[in-house]
């Protein structure tokens, strides 16, 4: 089971690696969002502080949505997701390894970057680093309750506007804990509780969206 479950997270990351211009879409959407906001507003520190983390958090948002329909549209357009579902392996692996891979190749490069958008924001390190850590716990929220409306809107036409619907409201939780988090160290009352909630969030969606999401891809396969 575990070899399954490495096999489809290898063969996404292989994929994407050769169709780099479609994940790094998401990438440039998340850095420009991010960076047009200074240049916009202005280079008041203390507003900049202010408004960080809720536009850090929605620009990650955001960037998770554009790239969730080509979670599984490119192998159920050519027939490789069938043939999966097909095989005597749990579908819940399948949808797993498919969130896990998407938030390698949408998540680390986040992370990677966050640490020097936040500089543009005049955050103290304690704060970018409350930023990375929320951002690193609530990024596989966002690709596991993305999984679940990518496999629901399978198929659909205007399946990219329907999965926003569905999913960006399940996504508010994420988005309140995360950026409250460096809220908290910003206001000097610490950020363990929304961190805790985060944590207890992921745990969840963790346990419950792997099932949501193969019953959902067995419904849209039928």
């Amino acid at each position: 089971m575990g070899g399954f479950l490495f096999t489809v997270i290898r063969r996404d990351l292989l994929l994407a690696a050769r169709r780099r211009g479609d994940w790094l879409t998401a990438q440039f959407f998340f850095v420009m969002v991010v960076s047009l906001f200074p240049l916009g507003i202005g280079p008041e520190p203390e507003l900049l502080k202010r408004i960080a983390p809720g536009v850090v958090w929605v620009a990650a948002t955001l960037a998770s949505l554009l790239s969730l329909p080509r979670l599984f549209a490119e192998d159920h357009r050519d027939g490789s997701l069938e043939q999966m579902l097909l095989s005597p392996e749990p579908a819940v692996l399948l949808t797993l390894g498919k969130a896990a891979a998407h938030w390698l190749i949408y998540g680390i490069p986040l992370l990677v970057v966050t640490p020097v958008l936040g500089i543009q924001f005049a955050l103290p390190v304690e704060a970018i680093g409350i930023l990375v850590l929320s951002l690193a716990l609530g990024t596989p929220i966002l690709s596991l309750l993305g999984a679940v409306g990518a496999a629901l809107t399978l198929g659909l036409r205007g399946g990219g506007v329907l999965l926003t619907l569905l999913i960006l409201p399940l996504y508010v939780p994420a988005l309140i804990f995360g950026a409250g988090a460096v809220d908290g160290v910003l206001a000097g009352t610490g950020a363990e509780a929304n961190l805790s909630l985060l944590g207890a969030f992921f745990v969840l969606s963790l346990i419950v969206t792997p099932w949501v999401s193969a019953a959902a891809l067995k419904v849209s396969m039928e």
